[in-house]
């Protein structure tokens, strides 16, 4: 196929089934997701038989166990899939609430009403749980979608291309609302991120490659995080029995995730009674601590321990490896986590109220927490319900983006017949 063609075309009829999906009611688009689950359920054969042929294709290329554990779509995953459209269903619609209504000198009222963005293009790896978790969100908040999937799961992604086109067309909505990119050609990509009359804003959900390239390349604006080097610091005041389980959680708990923390500060008066204490749990997982000349002479005698280079402090591990250094207080740390933090998470173990809130104003980060292991910036444990991604950007969405952050506010004025003087 044309490959410029084929996305120029696709990119029109996104653009032309995205105002029918602004003005559809919240029933009609929960019917059109209700509708998509219960084909999944129904198809979820045909869908193990599609994923079959994009594990196959996987081994024969000899892809590693991690990326063939991402494309496999088990009957738990599929059953995942299903709950998630539910719980979407279950989330309260953002688009045409109107809020901060004022009414001004001049007689008229003016406010804010939340509208969706338009045409939302997804670029992601080889989750085929991630096509209908992008559909589903994009759906309910009033947007068409382009969705290009990773050339793994091609087949799988095809058969529910089918599947979501059947749910809006059974609700009364535009196939074309959802549309996903039917090639493995990386030109499709190049095309979808500088198409800015058709496509409004880029998701991209993919490895810091990925990631990269979209930023040198977009003429679409785009919501992403380049990678998450998040921080724990552990201050003088900190409560030692609140800083150790934090500071273990925050590493330990999952390591491949860009909420895990990857350096750890502690200041230099509470180092000699913490850090021992947390080295003993951290070796219970083989963590390997880079640490810094006065928290390596602290940690002498730890079974995984190196010196650290400049390039720690830098680097997002996704790996039972932790960068340590001790500080001389609270002003040293905010100054390291504004040199090398990429403005993912941030948190501060203390009792002490005002180091807290200085700690929350100064640090300028999507999210910065007291008191807090940096797993918990996550859409769903913030109560959005679902998150389509994370954004470390200032512009429009912050932090865990989820159905409100896939709209935009526009201001409304209600007049009485009112005429500027």
């Amino acid at each position: 196929m044309n490959i410029t063609d084929y996305m120029q075309t696709t990119g029109r009829q996104a653009r032309a089934a995205s105002r029918a999906m602004a003005r559809a009611d919240t029933a009609t688009r929960n019917r059109a997701l209700l509708l998509i689950a219960d084909a999944i359920v129904r198809d979820s054969a045909l869908l193990r038989t599609a994923n079959q042929l994009d594990l196959d294709a996987a081994k024969a290329a000899g892809l590693d166990p991690a990326m063939i554990d991402r494309l496999t779509l088990s009957e738990a995953a599929i059953a995942t899939m299903v709950e998630g459209l539910r719980q979407i269903v279950a989330l309260p619609d953002p688009v045409g609430e109107i809020s901060n209504m004022k009414v001004r000198p001049s007689g008229i009222q003016v406010g804010q009403m939340r509208v969706p963005l338009g045409v939302i293009g997804i670029i992601y790896e080889a989750r085929p749980n991630v096509t209908v978790d992008a559909a589903g969100l994009c759906i309910k908040s009033g947007n068409a979608t382009i969705l290009r999937g990773g050339s793994e799961a091609i087949n799988c992604n095809r058969a529910l291309a089918k599947i979501v086109a059947e749910g809006l067309s059974g609700a009364g909505l535009p196939a074309h609302g959802v549309q996903i990119i039917d090639t493995t050609d990386r030109a499709a990509v190049g095309a979808l991120i500088t198409m800015p009359e058709y496509v409004d804003v880029i998701v991209p959900r993919g490895g810091k490659g990925l990631i990269a390239r979209l930023m040198a390349e977009a003429t679409v604006p785009m919501i992403k995080h380049l990678d998450g080097i998040c921080h724990v610091y552990i201050d003088a005041k900190a409560d030692i029995e609140k800083a150790v389980p934090v500071a273990f959680n925050a590493k330990c708990h999952r390591y491949g995730t860009c909420n895990t923390m990857e350096t750890l500060l502690v200041e230099r008066s509470i180092a000699p009674a913490v850090l021992p204490r947390l080295a003993e749990l951290y070796a219970s997982r083989q963590v390997e601590l880079r640490a810094d000349p006065e928290s390596f002479a602290l940690l002498a005698g730890y079974p995984h321990l190196a010196a650290a280079a400049e390039e720690d402090w830098k680097t997002e591990y996704l790996a039972p490896i932790l960068a340590v250094k001790v500080v001389g207080g609270i002003d040293e740390a905010m100054d390291h986590i504004a040199a090398y933090s990429s403005k993912h998470t941030e948190s501060i173990i203390t009792e002490d109220y005002s180091a807290a809130m200085r700690f929350l104003r100064e640090v300028d980060s999507a999210s910065v927490m007291v008191n807090a292991s940096t797993r918990f910036a996550d859409g769903f444990e913030y109560g959005l319900g679902a998150e389509i991604g994370i954004s470390n950007d200032k512009l429009h969405a912050r932090g865990p983006v989820g159905l409100e952050g896939l709209t935009s506010l526009k201001y409304v004025v209600f007049g009485h017949g009112e005429v500027r003087n």
